[in-house]
């Protein structure tokens, strides 16, 4: 069975784009077609707590969708996940890139103000959950990185210089450099 030829068919019977990947348009175009759109949007909406959407709030427009994907997604395959951290000042970034080094606490980042793409909305961090209790290693963050991948997200375990499983991102094609270029000008990577 060719896997993405199928998925293929089946969104050019939705009208959605046909790129052979199960994203957040094609899982909404799925929902929609099962149930009534008003419903689809509650089931997404629903396996999403109030920090996971405050903290969503803080992305792109475009990066939104794919977090709520990604939450309802490993909740479908009983993993809970949080976003737990969405956009950051260039402030906020120092200060974190500061652990470790000139703070005390473990190093969390290998980037500084404006160097992160935390910093232009395109990116978030998950947490795993146990019930209410925060589980900061796990093999569920491997499985939740593959479901980020197949629905189009780049995923921080997968880098070398600081593996971050908890990481998820989507610059829409472009470089850090671009990103500090588009947001001096006020635009974003998806501008």
């Amino acid at each position: 069975m060719n896997t993405p030829a199928l998925i293929k068919e089946i969104q050019e019977k939705l009208g959605v784009t046909q790129d052979g990947a199960i994203g957040p348009e094609t899982l909404r175009a799925i929902y929609a077609f099962i149930i009534p759109p008003s419903q689809a949007e509650l089931l997404i909406e629903d396996a999403v707590d109030a920090r996971s959407e405050k903290t969503i709030a803080t992305l792109l427009p475009e990066l939104r969708p794919y977090a709520r994907a990604l939450v309802h997604e490993a909740a479908t395959v009983g993993i809970t996940i949080k976003i737990i951290s969405g956009t950051r000042t260039y402030a906020e970034q120092d200060a974190l890139y500061a652990q470790g080094r000139t703070k005390p606490g473990p190093k969390v980042t290998n980037a500084r103000g404006g160097y992160s793409n935390h910093n232009f909305g395109a990116a978030f961090d998950v947490g795993v959950f146990s019930g209410n209790r925060y589980v900061p290693k796990s093999p569920a963050y491997k499985a939740v990185g593959a479901i980020g991948k197949r629905l189009g997200l780049e995923w921080g375990g997968d880098w070398r210089s600081i593996v971050d499983e908890p990481h998820f991102q989507h610059m829409n094609g472009k470089t850090l450099a671009q990103a500090r270029e588009l947001h001096a000008q006020g635009k974003t990577v998806f501008s």
